[in-house]
C-alpha cells in the first residue's frame, strides 16, 4: 500500500528508509549526504561493501543502524567511471530492478513500513512522472506501508498512518 506524504523523510517512523545511490557512491549529495551525516558509519560500511562485492546498478544493499533503523540503498544510478568522477545518471531500468530488490527485502524481512523519497529524481536526473509510475507498478500491491515522500518539508514530521 502506497501512502503519499509530505515532510522530512529523516523524521519517519517507518522501519526503513530506502533511497537511490550509485554503486561506489560517496554519499556526498542529496538524501545520501543527510543519511551519512546522521549515520557516518553507513557510508564507511558501504564503501567497504563495494570494495568486497562490486555491486551493479539495479541491486540493493541493506544497512542497519544501532537504533534499529534500516537503510535500504537502491542502486538506481550508474557507477562513476573513475574513483574521482561523479556517478552516472539513474535510469528507469535500474530503478525498476532496484525496486524489485526492495520488494524482496520487504518480503524477506517482513517489513511493515518503508519510507521512500522521490527516488532518482534529484541527483539521478529522472522525471518524477516516470518514477512515480514505476513505483506504483512495482510496489502498490505490497502489504507493507510505503510512505512515499512527494513533498520535502525540512524538519516537519509527515502524517504517516
Amino acid at each position: 500500500m502506497i501512502i503519499e506524504v509530505s515532510g522530512d523523510i529523516l523524521n519517519t517512523k517507518a522501519q526503513a528508509i530506502a533511497h537511490g545511490i550509485a554503486p561506489g557512491d560517496h554519499f556526498n549529495q542529496g538524501l545520501a549526504l543527510s543519511l551519512r551525516e546522521m549515520w557516518p558509519s553507513l557510508a564507511k560500511d558501504f564503501r567497504h561493501y563495494c570494495k568486497q562485492s562490486h555491486p551493479k546498478s539495479g541491486q540493493a544493499w541493506v544497512w542497519m543502524g544501532s537504533n534499529g533503523k534500516k537503510i535500504i540503498n537502491l542502486m538506481t544510478q550508474e557507477a562513476a567511471k573513475t574513483e574521482d568522477s561523479r556517478p552516472g545518471p539513474a535510469s528507469v531500468s535500474n530503478l525498476h530492478h532496484a525496486l524489485k530488490e526492495l520488494r524482496k527485502v520487504i518480503e524477506a524481512e517482513k517489513l511493515t513500513s518503508v519510507a521512500l523519497p522521490k527516488i532518482a529524481t534529484g541527483v539521478g536526473g529522472l522525471e518524477w512522472k516516470d518514477v512515480k509510475d514505476v513505483i506504483y507498478k512495482d510496489l502498490a500491491d505490497l502489504n507493507a506501508k510505503i510512505y512515499l515522500y512527494t513533498e520535502y518539508k525540512k524538519g516537519e514530521t509527515a502524517k504517516e498512518s
